[in-house]
């Protein structure tokens, strides 16, 4: 990438970053989108969700992240701590929290408000994954700029709705995984288009 670093674009791209509120929800969540600094190929970490009888994301694609537990001081440390749990991987040793994206709540009408931080990486860490992951993916980020390219189709109440998708070695990612990267490949090819 001529021009800033990866490193830097993500920081320019979170400058300017919503302030740090309360999140109010009858249930609340944090996500880590992590990125990994790789100076030719910057990687960014998704997991696939061990199949769990209902569990309403059995067996798709996701950021690391989980429900706010009442000891956990704030929703980046919710973020922190289940990502430690599902993967092993210690963001306040290893990672740089770099800014966070909008809160989202998922399309399946779950009453929850999830908050999604964003994390760098400069080291490919050794993940170790919980019951709850069936396996970690590292995908190169520049394929996925660009947006969509698939489509998933959710059969709901009788009605067929489709949610723009990528293809990541035959599992799609959509819904609110879709919607966290997306906001965060629009600000990153932001900030690239002022270079």
């Amino acid at each position: 990438m001529a021009g800033l670093s990866f490193r830097e674009r993500i920081r320019r791209a979170f400058a300017d970053g919503p302030p740090e509120t309360e999140l109010v929800a009858p249930r609340t969540a944090a996500i880590a989108l992590i990125l990994l600094d790789l100076e030719l190929a910057p990687e960014l970490l998704l997991i696939e969700r061990a199949t769990r009888e209902g569990d309403p994301w059995s067996g798709h694609m996701a950021l690391p992240g989980g429900h706010r537990e009442p000891s956990d001081a704030d929703l980046a440390a919710t973020a922190e701590r289940e990502t430690l749990e599902e993967v092993g991987l210690d963001l306040q040793a290893n990672g740089e929290r770099v800014g966070r994206l909008s809160d989202c709540q998922p399309v399946r009408g779950v009453p929850i408000a999830v908050r999604p931080f964003v994390y760098l990486l400069r080291a490919r860490p050794t993940l170790v994954l919980s019951a709850e992951v069936r396996r970690a993916l590292w995908a190169p980020v520049a394929p996925l700029l660009g947006g969509a390219q698939a489509t998933f189709t959710l059969s709901r109440e009788g009605q067929r709705l489709q949610f723009p998708a990528w293809d990541l070695e035959g599992r799609l990612v959509w819904g609110l995984t879709y919607r966290v990267l997306d906001e965060f490949f629009r600000r990153f090819n932001r900030v690239s288009a002022q270079e």
